[in-house]
């Protein structure tokens, strides 16, 4: 008798049905199973058929094919145990159910219990968007799928659950749906601005940024606070929409890194190490393409601490998916894309000792030390990063004074207010920031009159800015006006928006 059972496979973020058939027939006790499968689901066998014995089922002890269909895709991960499982059953007669519509996913231990799977949320989702309506998933799987709407979702603890489900014997309750609390969950972390004594300038450049979505690079002395101002970032940062939780959960699902609550209740702050392979960073593998770092910061904030010690071919690989939100990953196993819109936060002594241009410690280094430390960051990345600020140390009096500085609470307010102004703005398209507007939308909403082009032709000229520099001059100035409620962009928003691009101008005449 031959069973068809259904499930899922990912590429990437995009699902892919899979028919799992199984056919028991006469002969010597055998099990084969074709259909590309990888190492982990050839081993489902043995893990199938001990669970099927200690749930009190018959495993057949006749021959067994297995085929997961279609062919040419190539199966991954222990998810299809509990497919495999239910279409041998149905396949042997030791279960009688009609479960052509239901998606099965889970893997299988030794005793018939269920254990957690990745990718349960993109696949669940995409199975929907194709129709499918019911799913069963391991109990510890529960909590992610309960976000999706329009599905009956059923979640086992064992096989025997399942099968008592489907036998009517004890049936099992679907899913409650979980609603998303929009409120600003970012509120939890520890780090806030009102923590940051002085560096009112750094706290000024970091509300444009996240005002417009813009990348900032901090440079400074070491001590100075360029870290507490980023991991202060995502206290800033507005509040998530459920879409955009949902999108973020997906990649962090197939990774695997899904915390208990079952979905990402805060914008993400990735700080991967400056020993970050390309690969770590960038997503891939020898065969399986798995999401990186710059992915999994999808939505929120990729922190590089100490940007010069990063490999120049790991910084390199930041100039794609820096213009384009997404980066494609191309390996044996196949071809993926998977999002990267991400807000880039870096830092960086100004040289190797830390104390170039510092008004309290005497620099140490040479010129040509300093020429070579700044060599290590390409004019191109540099470009790409809209606001460069400098950072020096803070005075023993600012350090202990009991005066309070501005909250998180207060700077987000105000940056909450210009991103509903640029989501008014871009409702038409698809951009959703002034850092995301391509050439079109500058010209459209950039406009100058007379004296800011005079403004901003001399600085292109004194400076020696590229185009690409021009540009993001304008979408800097045009979230500081709308920061100031301005509908036109004023000299003095170009001039603070050109003052953070002095320090990258610097760097391109010394090296």
């Amino acid at each position: 008798m031959i069973a068809r059972v259904q499930s899922y496979a990912l590429s990437g973020l995009d699902g892919v049905a899979v028919t799992v058939e199984a056919d028991v027939s006469k002969g010597l006790p055998s099990y084969e199973m074709v259909g590309l499968p990888d190492a982990a689901v050839k081993e489902s066998k043995e893990r199938v058929k001990s669970a099927v014995k200690n749930s009190a089922l018959d495993f057949p002890a006749h021959r067994v094919t297995i085929n997961l269909a279609p062919a040419y895709v190539k199966k991954e991960g222990s998810a299809f145990d509990l497919p495999v499982a239910i279409s041998l059953l149905i396949a042997y007669g030791e279960l009688v159910a009609n479960v052509d519509s239901v998606i099965f996913l889970g893997e299988l231990a030794l005793n018939g219990d269920l254990r957690p799977v990745t990718g349960v949320l993109p696949s669940i989702i995409s199975a929907r968007d194709k129709g499918f309506t019911k799913f069963v998933i391991p109990k510890e799987n529960e909590k992610e799928a309960g976000y999706i709407h329009g599905v009956e979702v059923y979640a086992a603890k064992t096989l025997r659950e399942v099968v008592d489900h489907f036998s009517g014997l004890s049936p099992l309750s679907a899913t409650q749906t979980t609603e998303f609390c929009a409120e600003n969950r970012n509120a939890k972390t520890s780090y806030d601005l009102s923590f940051v004594k002085g560096q009112e300038i750094a706290k000024r450049a970091l509300e444009v940024a996240v005002a417009g979505g813009h990348n900032i690079l901090f440079v400074g002395p070491p001590g100075s606070g360029k870290t507490m101002l980023a991991r202060s970032i995502p206290s800033v940062m507005p509040d998530m929409s459920f879409d955009e939780a949902l999108e973020i959960t997906k990649i962090h699902s197939v990774a695997g890194t899904l915390g208990e609550a079952g979905i990402v209740e805060q914008r993400p702050f990735r700080s991967p190490h400056h020993t970050a392979t390309t690969v770590s960073l960038c997503g891939g593998g020898n065969k399986t393409v798995h999401p990186g770092e710059i992915s999994l910061a999808h939505g929120g904030v990729l922190f590089l601490d100490e940007l010069p010690e990063y490999k120049r071919s790991s910084l390199e690989a930041l100039r794609q998916p820096l213009e384009d939100g997404v980066i494609t990953i191309s390996r044996s196993g196949g071809t993926v894309t998977y999002p990267a819109s991400f807000m880039l936060c870096a830092s960086m002594n100004p040289c190797p000792c830390g104390h170039y241009g510092s008004k309290k410690r005497r620099c140490t280094c040479t010129p040509n030390d300093i020429r070579k430390y700044r060599a290590r960051i390409s004019g191109p990345l540099l470009d790409r990063i809209d606001i460069q600020v400098e950072v020096d140390g803070v005075e023993y009096d600012a350090l202990v004074s009991e005066a309070m500085e501005e909250s998180s609470a207060a700077v987000k307010a105000r940056a909450d207010r210009a991103r509903k102004i640029q989501r008014e703005r871009f409702q038409e398209g698809n951009v959703n920031t002034n850092a995301e507007m391509g050439e079109k939308e500058t010209r459209e909403y950039c406009k100058l009159d007379k004296e800011c082009e005079n403004v901003l032709r001399e600085a292109f000229e004194s400076l020696h800015l590229s185009a690409r520099a021009r540009s993001r001059i304008l979408k800097v100035a045009r979230t500081i006006a709308d920061l100031e409620l301005s509908e036109t962009i004023t000299p003095e928003h170009l001039y603070e928006a050109i003052s953070y691009r002095t320090y990258g101008a610097e760097i391109s005449e010394d090296i």
